[in-house]
């Protein structure tokens, strides 16, 4: 059997010390390009590979960052993690992904589990952290930052868009189109997202005088805005206008006004959604929305995290604004500016 090749049998062919040589294959350190192209070309001459558990055992640093997510069918988050998985790998990190529902005693597993894994930090996507997981991770040394998601913890780092001024900014536009009867299916009641954005638009609809018809629980999922569609616009007295939490069930909320209920849109109702996924801008939907910057929010998310994982200890909250984006899917109003 072929004996494994090591960093000394690298260095030993370069004419470099093992130092050099593990340098050049450790993200962020610095070595000379000429050292780099010594040490790379005997490594591949060698068939070389650093192993990168040896090296975090060395180190402590395993470059291991966890993502967690509670859910992929809404098509900003996998849009989301690939742009932030790409971020991150681009920093030297490598990317362990969990997905996981939004019951607290599955996230407590899986956070155990990322630390069995010795991960350096760790994103949170569309998961709440309760106090005792803070804790554990607090007491791990294990920085944590929720994309996404706020918490009622000064402790934690988020990166959301600014949903409280989304929600606003829907209501302004739906406003000045002349709605009078104006319902929010909103996202789920017991994530931060949710809860601001419909905050936001309350808020903006009381402005103009106006409150909202209707204020239900889409839960952010498919069938639950469908069902509640259903009943919001299946009588007579219906609304003419109709803010739905995200662009996944906004395209549910479409599919049911036009397909089972006959109505137009935005000839009958107009619809609004929240997020601007690709499809969005599609022909089939072309559904006005407001869009959440999400290079910017993986931008921020990306330093707070690293920033935090060098040392810095102060929590940060960033909201990053994001424009509506006036398509077809609701009346324009005239001379609307956002």
């Amino acid at each position: 059997m072929k004996d494994k090749v090591t960093s000394f049998d690298v260095a030993r062919r370069a004419g470099v010390s093992q130092s050099a040589v593990s340098r050049v294959f450790t993200p962020g350190a610095s070595a000379s390009k000429k050292t780099v192209d010594k040490v790379r070309r005997a490594a591949e001459e060698l068939g070389y590979r650093p192993n990168p558990l040896a090296r975090a055992m060395i180190t402590g640093k395993s470059r291991i960052i966890g993502l967690v997510v509670a859910y992929l069918d809404n098509q900003f988050y996998p849009m989301a993690l690939e742009c932030l998985s790409n971020t991150l790998q681009e920093k030297g990190y490598h990317i362990l992904v969990f997905t996981v529902p939004q019951a607290q005693t599955d996230i407590g597993r899986i956070v155990q589990e990322l630390l069995d894994y010795q991960v350096d930090g760790i994103v949170t996507a569309s998961v709440a952290m309760t106090n005792d997981l803070t804790n554990l991770c607090e007491a791990a040394g294990i920085p944590v930052v929720m994309f996404n998601r706020g918490q009622d913890d000064p402790r934690l780092s988020e990166v959301t868009s600014d949903n409280v001024a989304g929600g606003r900014t829907v209501a302004n536009f739906l406003a000045a189109g002349g709605h009078k009867r104006i319902a929010h299916i909103a996202g789920w009641q017991e994530a931060s997202t949710g809860r601001d954005r419909a905050k936001g638009f309350a808020e903006g609809l009381r402005d103009h005088g106006l409150e909202p018809v209707a204020v239900l629980d889409g839960m952010y999922n498919r069938d639950t805005a469908a069902s509640l569609t259903r009943d919001l616009f299946g009588g007579r007295d219906r609304p003419d206008a109709v803010f739905v939490g995200n662009d996944h069930m906004a395209f549910a909320v479409m599919d049911v006004l036009r397909f089972e209920l006959g109505l137009k849109v935005p000839g009958d109702v107009s619809v609004v959604g929240y997020d601007d996924v690709p499809i969005a801008s599609w022909p089939a939907y072309d559904l006005t929305t407001i869009r959440q910057p999400v290079n910017r929010m993986v931008e921020a998310a990306t330093k707070t995290l690293i920033s935090r994982i060098e040392g810095d200890t102060e929590p940060r909250h960033i909201l990053i604004p994001g424009p509506l984006m006036m398509r077809g899917s609701a009346l324009k109003p005239k001379g609307f500016a956002t």
